[in-house]
C-alpha cells in the first residue's frame, strides 16, 4: 500500500493492505515466519528473537491500524484480554481507572484486581449518562491536578475505559464528548471497538487516545482463533504497549496472525451482511409477544439510536433481547434453537446467543433473561423463524 492508497475505501484496503509488493514472482500472500530465533553476529537488535518481532505480525498490524486511522502500526497480542492487559496494566500504584457500569466481565474483572492489588481506585459509571460522566472525570482530574501537558502516556494516573455499544447491554456511548473531556483534563482514553468493528467507528478520529480489539471476534471473524490487537498515533503510549508484550509474552503465533490476516479480508462483507440481518432481526423480535426489549443502535426507538447515527457507519451484529420468562425458560428457549448456537463469543460467520447472567461475574442489572445475540451470515429469515419456534417452548 502507498501513500495514494488512502484514497481507496475502506472495503478495499482491507483486502489490499498488508500484501507483499506487487513484484514478478512475489507471493500475493505474505509467507509464515515459522521461527522463534534469528541468525545475529555483533551487537544485538531488535530482530534477535520472535519475542520481539515476527513478521507474519505486520500484515495485520498495517491493516487493522489503516482502518482505524492510526499513524503508527498496530500491536498483535496472543489474546484480546493481552492486549487489554497491556493498555490497564500501565497504570500506577496510586492511579484511577474508570471503566463502565456494563463492560466485557474479563476487563472488569483485571481492573478490579489491579484495584485489589492496591494499584488503582476503580469507579464505575453510567456510560449513557454523559454529564455525570464528565463531572466525575473533572472531579478525579483536579484530584491529580492532572493537565493536558504532563500527562505520562507510559503509566497515566487517569484511565478512562470505554466500550459503545458495551458488552452486553448495548448502550451507546456519546464518545465525541467524553473523548475531548479527557484530552482536555489530561486523562488518557482507551475504547473498545471490539463490537462496533474498525468498519463501524473509528474512535481514534473523535479523540481517543487507543483503541483495542479483541481480533478473535469480528476481525478474524471464523471463530478458530485467539487474538488481540491494539492501534494508537501515541508514540509513547505505543512504546510503553510494546514493552508490556514483550516482557509479559503476550505475543501472538505466527500461524495465529496468519489466520487473522486472512479472515479480516472479508471483514466488510461480513460486516455488511450481518449488520443488515441484525437490524431485520432486531426489527421482528420486538414485535414478537414474549419478547420484552431489543436493545439495537439501529432501532428508531432505542435510547442510543440519535448518538450511533451520528458516530456509526453501521449500526453491528450484536443485540440484546430480553424475554418475557425465567432464567430456567430462557436456558431452554436457548437450547430449543436448531440453528443459533448457545456459546460465549461473538462476531464469527455463525450466528451465536448466549444468556448472559448465567455467568456469575455479571452485574445483577443485567436481566436474567436476557440473550445476547450475534448475528452471523446465515439467511436472516431461516434465523429468525429458528428464534420463533424456540420461543414456542415458552408456550409449553
Amino acid at each position: 500500500m502507498t501513500e495514494h492508497d488512502a484514497h481507496f475505501s475502506p472495503l478495499t484496503r482491507v483486502v489490499a493492505g498488508g500484501r507483499p509488493p506487487h513484484e514478478q514472482n512475489a507471493p500475493v500472500n505474505p509467507p509464515i515466519e515459522m521461527t522463534s530465533t534469528y541468525y545475529q553476529v555483533g551487537p544485538s537488535d531488535i530482530n534477535t528473537y520472535a519475542r520481539f518481532t515476527n513478521q507474519s505480525w505486520e500484515g495485520l498490524e498495517e491493516v487493522v491500524a489503516d482502518l482505524e486511522g492510526a499513524s503508527l502500526p498496530g500491536l498483535v497480542f496472543a489474546s484480546g484480554m493481552a492486549a487489554i492487559a497491556a493498555i490497564q496494566d500501565l497504570v500506577p500504584a496510586g492511579s484511577t481507572l474508570l471503566i463502565p457500569a456494563h463492560a466485557y466481565m474479563a476487563s472488569v474483572t483485571l481492573a478490579k484486581t489491579l484495584e485489589a492489588r492496591g494499584i488503582a481506585r476503580v469507579i464505575r459509571f453510567d456510560i449513557e449518562d454523559t454529564d455525570a460522566t464528565v463531572a466525575t472525570l473533572e472531579e478525579v482530574a483536579a484530584s491529580y491536578n492532572l493537565s493536558p501537558e504532563t500527562v505520562n502516556y507510559a503509566a497515566p494516573q487517569v484511565l478512562l475505559w470505554i466500550e459503545s455499544p458495551t458488552n452486553p447491554m448495548m448502550e451507546v456511548a456519546d464518545l465525541p464528548v467524553l473523548l475531548a473531556a479527557a484530552r482536555r483534563l489530561g486523562v488518557v482514553s482507551a475504547v473498545d471497538n471490539t463490537f462496533a468493528t474498525p468498519l463501524g467507528q473509528n474512535p481514534l478520529a473523535m479523540g481517543a487516545d487507543v483503541v483495542v480489539h479483541s481480533a478473535t471476534k469480528a476481525i478474524s471473524g471464523h471463530s478458530d482463533v485467539l487474538l488481540g490487537i491494539s492501534v494508537t498515533s501515541n508514540e509513547q503510549l505505543r512504546a510503553a504497549m510494546y514493552a508490556h508484550r514483550t516482557t509479559n509474552g503476550a505475543i501472538a503465533g505466527p500461524f495465529e496472525a496468519w489466520l487473522g490476516l486472512r479472515g479480516i479480508r472479508t471483514l466488510g462483507l461480513r460486516v455488511k451482511q450481518s449488520s443488515e440481518t441484525a437490524l431485520y432481526l432486531a426489527k421482528r423480535l420486538q414485535e414478537h409477544s414474549r419478547v420484552v426489549a431489543v436493545r439495537y443502535p439501529g432501532l428508531t426507538t432505542d435510547p442510543g439510536y440519535e448518538r450511533a447515527s451520528a458516530q456509526m457507519k453501521n449500526f453491528g451484529s450484536i443485540l440484546a433481547v430480553t424475554l418475557d420468562a425465567t432464567a430456567e425458560q430462557t436456558d431452554e428457549v436457548s437450547r430449543t434453537m436448531k440453528l443459533w448456537t448457545h456459546a460465549t463469543s461473538l462476531g464469527g460467520v455463525e450466528s451465536l446467543v448466549e444468556r448472559r447472567r448465567r455467568h456469575r461475574a455479571e452485574p445483577v442489572s443485567i436481566p436474567e433473561s436476557m440473550l445476547r445475540l450475534s448475528v452471523g451470515i446465515e439467511d436472516a429469515e431461516d434465523l429468525y423463524q429458528d428464534f420463533v419456534q424456540a420461543l414456542s417452548a415458552l408456550e409449553k
